[in-house]
């Protein structure tokens, strides 16, 4: 019997700003159960500090991440959501509309998304309903990533690290195709996974931390004012 399996991955960025391969497990189906015991897998080898944590919506991957790591920030993939969004309006919508929506993620600050999205929803309001009501009830959770400083917006807001890992496991898996059982499978996907860690290591710094923690004394001095 030939039966499909999903491979499991998280990545992340340590305080030296450098890329990691955090772990990679495989799971008969993406659901609250395989990653809830993924996610609790990684605290239980000693991932701690997680401080900010970026997926798609994934039902079961949203509710692990609330569940293990209720310390985190939660970053919806603003890519994602703007597929999603298509979902919302006709197969002929106006290009403007949906340009204008991506413009969002790329705004110096909170303030001016939500000044911004005022002047959308009216605008769009009429004439896609549907989108613009989907828009006010989710875009909240895309928008996480204006906590950050500036210099990190463009890595933070989506999952595009992650995407291209999984595009290169897609790649080296299809080569084979079928597999003899899943431990054969799993030992081609973490050997790619080390690989890919490695190079991260070796890599410019992904972030620069030096950034993230001025941000943190900014934010302290402004309670303390």
């Amino acid at each position: 019997m030939i039966a499909s399996q999903a491979v499991l991955v998280a990545i992340g960025v340590d305080w030296e700003g450098r890329r990691q391969v955090l772990g990679v497990e495989l799971a008969n189906r993406e659901s609250h159960s395989s990653w809830r015991a993924f996610v609790a897998g990684l605290k239980q080898r000693g991932l701690a500090g997680v401080e900010f944590v970026v997926s798609d919506d994934h039902p079961g991957l949203r509710a692990a991440i609330r569940e293990v790591l209720p310390e985190a920030v939660w970053q919806r993939c603003y890519v994602h959501f703007l597929r999603n969004a298509l979902d919302y309006v006709p197969r002929k919508v106006d290009d403007d509309c949906l340009m204008e929506l991506r413009w969002f993620y790329d705004r110096r600050d909170l303030a001016e998304v939500k000044r911004d999205l005022a002047q959308w929803i009216a605008k769009w309001q009429a004439k896609y309903p549907k989108l613009v009501d989907w828009v006010e009830n989710n875009i909240e959770e895309t928008l996480s990533f204006y906590r950050l400083p500036l210099p990190h917006h463009k890595h933070m807001k989506s999952t595009n690290m992650l995407e291209r890992l999984n595009q290169e496991i897609k790649r080296r898996t299809l080569v084979v195709r079928i597999f003899p059982n899943p431990q054969s499978c799993l030992r081609l996907v973490r050997a790619l996974a080390v690989e890919i860690h490695e190079n991260w290591l070796e890599a410019t710094r992904y972030l620069n931390t030096d950034h993230l923690r001025e941000h943190k004394k900014e934010n302290l001095r402004a309670l303390a004012a």
